[in-house]
C-alpha cells in the first residue's frame, strides 16, 4: 500500500525512539510486521476513511526514476477520458445481466471503455464466480475463497447471450487454482453451450494459465472459441510485483500452444507499471519468437521478418545502450504465413495501466498518444497482425473487429445465411 511522502507521522504518534524534527524511517523488520498484521484487503480502499499511518512504505514503490518518488495521487492527463457508461443498449444489456445473475469483468475491474462496448454490442463475462485465488498487484478483481462451482453457469451464460443478441463476446474467469482442472470443464462447456446458442457470435476467451496443465488448455481449443487471449500483462522483470503467482515462460508456452493448435492468438499488456521502453520491445520480441511455430517449436534461423525504425527508437526515447532490442528478428521462415510474416501471435493490445485503489501498484508514468502509436508500429513491425495501442486500450476493446478480421466467423455467418 503506497503512501505519500508528506503523510509523515505526527508527533503524538512517532517512536519514542524518533529524534525531535526528524523523520520516523521504520525498519525492514517493522515493515515486515506491520504488512504481516494488515496484508492488503480483498478489493476496496479503506484508507479512504483511515487516519494517518504509523509507517510509510514509499520505499517499496517500484520507481525506474532518479530522484525522489512521486506517489501522491496523479492528476489523470487530459487525454485519459472517457463516455459516461449510458444509452439504450447500454441499459438493455445491463439488465439482462442483473437477471440472470451475470459478472462482467466490464464492471469488476472498471473498464473505462464499457459505455462504448456495451452500446456497441460487445460485452465481456465473467465466469466461474467474483472471487480470484490469486493476488495481482494491478487488478481490483477480489482475491479469497471462492465459493462452490455452479454447474449450472454455462446453460445460463449461453441463454442470456442468446437473448441479448450481441455481435462478440469475450468470456474471462477469475483463477481457480484450488480446483483440479483450474475451471477447464466449466470453460469447455461454456464455449461449445454458447456457440451453440449463438451462431452468429463470434467467441472470444481471456483464459487463466490453469498453472501450466496442458490437458486443462486442450479442453478449451476443443471446444474451438474463435479467439483464444491470455495476457501477460507486463514485461518479465515486473512478475514478481505485477503477477506474483505466474510466469513469464508459462504464458508464453500457453500462447505456443495455441497457435501450435492453429488457434487465433491474442494477449495483452499494460504500459506505465514501471516498465521500460526497451523492456516491451524486448517483449514483443520473444513473443513473437516463442509462438513462431508450424507444428513444432520454431528454429531461430537468420532472416528478417521486422526491424523497429530510426523514427520508432526516437520516439520512445530508447537508451542506446538497449538499441539491440529494436533490431532484426531472426525468425524461421517455415514458420510463416503466405505473407511471408511469421504464423505466430496474432493480436497485441497495449494499454494504459491505471491504479484501482491505493492497496494496488502506483502509477509510474503517463504514456502519452505518441507513444503509443510508437509502440503499435514496432509491434506491427514485430509481426503482429492486430494492434491495439492507446491510453484506454484494454483486453476487449475492438475486438468483434479483430474476430472479423482473423477467425472463421465471417464463413460461419455466411453458411448461415445461405442456409436460410
Amino acid at each position: 500500500m503506497p503512501l505519500d511522502d508528506h503523510t509523515a507521522p505526527s508527533p503524538s504518534v512517532q517512536p519514542a525512539y524518533a529524534q525531535p524534527g526528524m523523520p520516523y524511517t521504520p525498519s525492514p523488520e517493522s515493515i515486515a510486521k506491520t504488512l504481516a498484521r494488515h496484508p492488503r484487503p480483498a478489493g476496496g480502499d479503506p484508507l479512504r476513511t483511515a487516519g494517518l499511518p504509523l509507517v510509510s512504505l514509499t520505499s517499496m514503490v517500484l520507481n525506474n526514476q532518479d530522484g525522489p518518488q512521486q506517489t501522491t495521487t496523479r492528476r489523470k492527463p487530459p487525454w485519459l477520458k472517457a463516455k459516461v457508461p449510458g444509452g439504450e443498449g447500454y441499459n438493455r444489456l445491463k439488465s439482462i445481466m442483473t437477471e440472470h445473475r451475470l459478472h462482467t469483468v466490464c464492471e469488476e475491474a472498471g473498464c473505462p471503455n464499457m459505455g462504448e462496448c456495451w452500446s456497441r454490442g460487445v460485452a465481456t463475462i465473467m465466469i466461474l464466480g467474483d472471487t480470484c485465488t490469486r493476488a495481482c498487484g494491478f487488478c481490483n478483481v477480489k482475491t479469497g475463497r471462492p465459493g462452490a462451482v455452479d454447474k449450472d453457469e454455462p446453460r445460463r451464460v449461453a441463454e442470456s447471450l442468446a437473448l441479448m443478441g450481441l455481435k462478440h463476446v469475450v468470456i474471462t474467469s477469475v483463477n481457480r487454482d484450488e480446483l483440479s482442472d483450474g475451471g477447464a470443464g466449466i470453460w469447455a462447456e461454456t464455449i461449445i453451450r454458447t456457440r451453440d446458442a449463438c451462431p452468429n457470435m463470434s467467441v472470444e476467451v481471456l483464459i487463466p494459465d490453469f498453472e501450466g496443465d496442458w490437458g486443462a488448455l486442450q479442453m478449451v481449443i476443443d471446444a474451438k472459441p474463435h479467439i483464444i487471449n491470455h495476457n501477460l500483462e507486463t514485461v518479465r522483470r515486473m512478475y514478481p510485483a505485477v503477477r506474483p503467482s505466474a510466469k513469464f515462460d508459462r504464458s508464453l508456452e500457453l500462447l505456443r500452444r495455441v497457435k501450435q493448435a492453429g488457434m487465433v492468438a491474442k494477449t495483452g499488456i499494460m504500459v506505465g507499471i514501471g516498465e521500460r521502453d526497451d523492456e516491451v520491445m524486448a517483449m514483443m520480441r520473444e513473443v513473437q519468437g516463442a509462438t513462431a511455430a508450424a507444428g513444432e517449436v520454431a528454429t531461430w534461423q537468420s532472416g528478417t521478418v521486422a526491424q523497429c525504425t530510426a523514427d520508432t527508437r526516437e520516439s520512445l526515447e530508447a537508451p542506446a545502450a538497449t538499441a539491440s532490442h529494436f533490431a532484426t528478428v531472426p525468425l524461421d521462415h517455415s514458420a510463416t504465413s503466405g505473407s511471408g510474416r511469421p504464423d505466430a501471435c496474432d493480436i497485441l493490445t497495449i494499454g494504459q495501466y491505471l491504479q484501482p485503489t491505493r492497496n494496488h501498484l502506483p502509477i509510474d508514468r503517463w504514456v502519452t498518444p505518441d507513444q503509443f502509436a510508437a509502440l503499435k508500429a514496432a509491434a506491427l513491425g514485430f509481426g503482429f497482425k492486430v494492434v491495439e495501442s492507446g491510453p484506454l486500450v484494454r483486453s476487449s476493446y475492438h475486438a468483434d473487429h479483430q474476430a472479423d478480421v482473423l477467425s472463421t466467423i465471417g464463413a460461419e455467418r455466411g453458411g448461415e445465411r445461405s442456409a436460410s
